[in-house]
């Protein structure tokens, strides 16, 4: 099995920029065949300027419903959040309306509880068991995506849609697992090559002995500016 299908661009602004245009396409088909788009984003310094970039984007913003990859157990408004990130790009900027962005529950004290709330609000809107039309997904230097890190129990839960990860990088965290990533009609990777070329080769290659290589890559499409 191969990864996901590459597009090499120029550089990070140029792959903002071109999966800023997949996600709105994804988003106009979705609610040309379905009424509505359900949409879920990673956090992370790459993403940044692609959430920028909707922004100039022809996107049905009234049926777009977002919802999140994974989330550090932090407070609201704190700067590690992802949450802070798509508050700060999309509202205000966007006709996107508070709540038609679905935050993970982190701050509550039983997160093991909070991951099966999400797990139930998703599947109320994306059906049972909950489909997601995009899954934007990211790649760390040591081949974990969503918070599906090297060696957490999370990697093997195949009965849950959400679970919760031990600690990593200073934070517990909330994270869709690989069967809700796997179900998603499409999945889009934003990897900018810098300090990735090893796992974004072995990602490409679908080696499945690092978290991002076990991910559906059927209908994935993978932006970097890595040569490979």
């Amino acid at each position: 099995m191969t990864g996901p299908r590459v597009h090499v661009e120029a550089d990070a602004a140029a792959i903002a920029r071109a999966a800023a245009r997949f996600v709105a396409e994804c988003a106009r088909r979705a609610v040309s065949e379905r009424g509505r788009c359900l949409a879920a984003f990673s956090g992370g310094s790459s993403p940044r300027a692609m959430l920028g970039a909707l922004v100039t984007e022809d996107i049905p913003w009234r049926s777009l419903y977002i919802f999140q990859v994974d989330e550090r157990a932090a407070p609201h408004g704190h700067g590690d959040r992802n949450l802070t990130q798509l508050e700060e790009a999309l509202l205000g900027t966007t006709p996107l309306a508070s709540d038609q962005l679905h935050a993970m529950p982190v701050e509550d004290d039983d997160l093991e509880a909070a991951a099966e709330r999400y797990a139930e609000e998703l599947a109320e809107f994306g059906g049972s068991p909950a489909v997601l039309d995009l899954v934007h997904l990211g790649l760390g230097n040591d081949g974990h995506t969503a918070s599906l890190v090297p060696g957490d129990p999370g990697l093997d839960v195949i009965d849950n849609d959400v679970t919760v990860s031990g600690h990593y990088r200073g934070y517990r965290r909330m994270t869709l697992t690989f069967p809700m990533l796997d179900r998603a009609r499409q999945r889009l990777w934003l990897v900018p090559g810098a300090g990735k070329t090893e796992m974004l080769g072995r990602l490409c290659a679908g080696d499945k002995t690092i978290p991002a290589g076990r991910v559906n890559a059927k209908n994935a499409i993978l932006f970097t500016d890595c040569e490979l």
